[in-house]
């Protein structure tokens, strides 16, 4: 698992950058990486991107840091962690560096990087939102190297047994609210709701709206000594007896609303659970609800080879799509690199004509020292690249930049969709096998069923 937080400099970036780099910390540098900028003159390079930032705003550079837990990760996995961080989060707009700390007993990643991006020079906006969305992208990176997942951040303030509890789905007020959730769902009325939750063995008290009547309604299960209340403070607001009965009622308004509910896209509920083999109500409700949602999954997909057929499709494309966008976002990092240090050389490059030309160079350099320093390692990049100094165009580059943008905008709405349209007719296969088998039924199978029920 990974812990990560964030926080802005407003001062001394070089000091934080020369703190990161301690080749003590970083197994003599080797755990150093960076992006649009060298580590030794990335305090210049932010410096110049700031300069050109509309935003008047006393940040220079954000903090990000990345730790996990004592012996979980190594040392280069936990760095090519850093980089993938980095590289999701920052989208290659913004110059970073990031090292991975050794030295203590749990292995971390810092991440420093520009308060301002290279290509329109945007201050990067630190708020909740962009927070979670750090712990997202670093939850995922972990899933995807086999790591374990921290609490996720909007569960803050409980306790990790109580959570590690909820992931096993055995927290016994987590149950409840299933339960009740579960017959509000089934119920149509009230006292049928209190019904449901009788018949799954709960004893209730407090239910009734009468004058004196108890506050808040309470429940106890069957294993439990106890009764939990039914208050904002223990289950949640969403569970008073007030809230229960509104939840109850906006069904039946949302019904009168909409005209059809589509139930191809429900999964088939499973009634081999103790619950249905205990109440002869809810097994027919489970198997009317079911046929329904079999029923319309059948007169949708025509044949069961069609609806394989239409999956594999789409699955290809969006596998196409998706290849498409890690090209397009590898040629986009690449570019906005290239257009930061091309920017930066055509700026620059007057400072270095002036020192060739300077009487005094030393007292030049003095006075003009970070400009010559940044035009060299934008000279020195540029070359390395590949990249004609004599015919740059900085306008052109950009131009290609947004081109490039808008065409991965367009195939990540595209696989996006097909994703979802893959996981609905799977979602309809699944239906289908469970509840009819390899064999399609015909029309008459269908409504002979139906009258049966």
């Amino acid at each position: 698992m990974a812990y990560t937080k964030i926080h802005a400099i407003k001062a001394t970036v070089d000091k934080a950058i020369d703190y990161i780099c301690n080749p003590e910390k970083t197994d003599e540098k080797m755990f150093v990486s960076s992006y649009a900028c060298s580590p030794e003159t990335a305090a210049y390079d932010f410096k110049y991107t700031l300069d050109h930032c509309r935003e008047n705003s006393p940040t220079k550079a954000y903090h990000l840091i990345q730790a996990f837990a004592p012996r979980e990760v190594g040392f280069e996995e936990a760095h090519h962690i850093g980089k993938e961080l980095a590289d999701k989060l920052l989208e290659g707009k913004y110059s970073y560096v990031v090292t991975t700390h050794i030295d203590k007993g749990h292995v971390h990643n810092h991440i420093i990087f520009c308060a301002a991006d290279n290509i329109e020079h945007n201050k990067y906006h630190d708020c909740k939102q962009s927070y979670y969305h750090i712990r997202k992208l670093s939850d995922e990176l972990c899933k995807e190297h086999n790591l374990s997942v921290i609490i996720p951040g909007a569960q803050r303030g409980r306790k990790y047994k109580e959570w590690q509890s909820d992931q096993n789905g055995s927290a016994w007020k987590t149950q409840i609210r299933k339960d009740i959730n579960f017959c509000i769902k089934s119920a149509s009325t009230y006292e049928e709701f209190l019904l449901l939750m009788r018949a799954k063995g709960y004893e209730i008290k407090g239910e009734t709206f009468e004058e004196g009547a108890a506050k808040y309604i309470s429940f106890r299960p069957l294993d439990k000594e106890r009764f939990v209340r039914g208050s904002a403070k223990s289950l949640g607001k969403e569970y008073t007896k007030e809230r229960i009965r509104e939840r109850i009622e906006m069904k039946h308004e949302r019904k009168s609303v909409i005209p059809k509910k589509d139930y191809s896209a429900r999964r088939l509920i499973d009634t081999s659970d103790e619950k249905f083999q205990n109440s002869p109500g809810l097994q027919r409700w489970a198997t009317i609800e079911n046929l329904k949602i079999a029923a319309q999954s059948y007169n949708e997909v025509g044949s069961l080879a069609e609806l394989e057929h239409k999956i594999a499709v789409k699955t290809e494309a969006v596998k196409s799509a998706k290849q498409s966008v890690v090209e397009l976002e590898h040629r986009i990092k690449d570019l906005a690199e290239i257009i930061k240090y091309a920017q930066q050389y055509k700026d620059n490059r007057s400072y270095h004509i002036g020192y060739k030309k300077a009487k005094n160079p030393d007292a030049y350099f003095c006075r003009y020292e970070s400009q010559i320093i940044l035009y060299g390692g934008a000279r020195r990049m540029l070359e390395q690249a590949g990249i004609n100094i004599k015919s740059l165009n900085v306008d052109k580059l950009k131009a290609e930049y947004q081109e490039l943008m808008k065409h991965k905008s367009e195939l990540t709405s595209t696989y996006k969709d097909c994703e979802k349209e893959v996981h609905e007719l799977n979602r309809k296969l699944e239906n289908l096998n469970q509840y009819l088998g390899k064999d399609m039924p015909t029309t008459q199978d269908i409504k002979s069923k139906q009258k049966s029920l």
